[in-house]
């Protein structure tokens, strides 16, 4: 049978939500397509699923309506189960671990040929997305996270700690008297990260100058970004130590005030669904993932 499946999908919201403006809102899409899609949907079957002029207490179903709405909301439903179970059905040596950009940039990425090697059976996916979705339905198996957790109805793991300092290239260094104490940071230009836990006000506040200037700078979308702005010289970036200790081996940045530096505890977290233990394969990445943090 030739079923108007976009039409009973429009049908089945505007069923659930009572309102066509609430499933036009859902399926992305303008209200009148969503009425449209109704108006087929009684063409299609010959008979009417609504009643003329429903008043403001919302939509009023005939019978037919009501029998129609209960069966596709349910079958929708019995789709979506099956579907959940399909996607959580993916070999079991699979793990999708999903990061920040600059976390996956900067420390995961460079980990990863370790980690193929210390379990070469293990087929690690690195998705990279700002939000903790995905655990529900069986796509993300597990999270890094930066910054102030826990996150509701979630499993969340402290896993390390970090600290920040300014760091600059050696040339913004050379070039502005080699400064070597905070006070000189006053006359420096500050690039900012969007990152909360990076805010030149904790240096402010924990080691001066008083007088420190927050306003002027460039503010960047990415701690990447501001690392990047800071090697290229164009200022002075207060750096998270997990996301630039290879620049600073390397020489490509530099740190002025020596071990002036402001502790992290519990700046990063390993996060997975609730409730739930995780499969052998998940188990052995945050297993390495622990190991890791122990690493200098």
């Amino acid at each position: 049978m030739d079923l108007p499946l976009n039409a009973l999908r429009a049908f089945a919201l505007v069923y659930q939500h009572r309102g066509v403006r609430a499933a036009a809102r859902e399926l992305g899409m303008a209200h009148s397509s969503v009425s449209r899609h109704l108006r087929e949907l009684d063409r299609w079957l010959g008979v009417p699923l609504l009643h003329a002029g429903a008043g403001r207490a919302g939509l009023a179903f005939t019978p037919q309506g009501e029998a129609l709405g209960r069966a596709v909301c349910a079958g929708l439903g019995e789709i979506e189960r099956a579907v959940a179970v399909l996607r959580e059905a993916r070999p079991a040596h699979a793990v999708a671990l999903s990061t920040t950009p600059s976390f996956a940039i900067r420390w995961l990425l460079p980990r990863l040929p370790a980690f193929e090697k210390a379990h070469p059976k293990i087929e690690l996916s690195v998705l990279v997305d700002q939000k903790l979705e995905g655990f529900t339905d069986g796509r993300m198996d597990v999270a890094l996270r930066m910054g102030q957790g826990p996150w509701p109805e979630l499993h969340c793991e402290p896993w390390m700690g970090d600290a920040l300092y300014p760091v600059m290239s050696p040339a913004y260094w050379q070039d502005h008297g080699r400064p070597s104490r905070p006070a000189q940071l006053a006359g420096l230009r500050l690039l900012h990260d969007r990152d909360p836990q990076a805010a030149w006000e904790s240096w402010r506040r924990e080691h001066g100058p008083s007088r420190l200037s927050l306003h002027g700078g460039a503010r960047y979308a990415s701690s990447d970004l501001v690392l990047r702005a800071a090697q290229q010289g164009q200022g002075v970036a207060l750096a998270r130590h997990r996301l630039v200790a290879e620049e600073l081996a390397a020489g490509t940045l530099v740190r002025p005030f020596g071990a002036l530096e402001i502790p992290l505890d519990a700046a990063y977290w390993i996060v997975r669904a609730d409730g739930t233990r995780p499969r052998p394969a998940v188990a052995a990445v945050i297993d390495w993932l622990r190991w890791q943090a122990a690493t200098p």
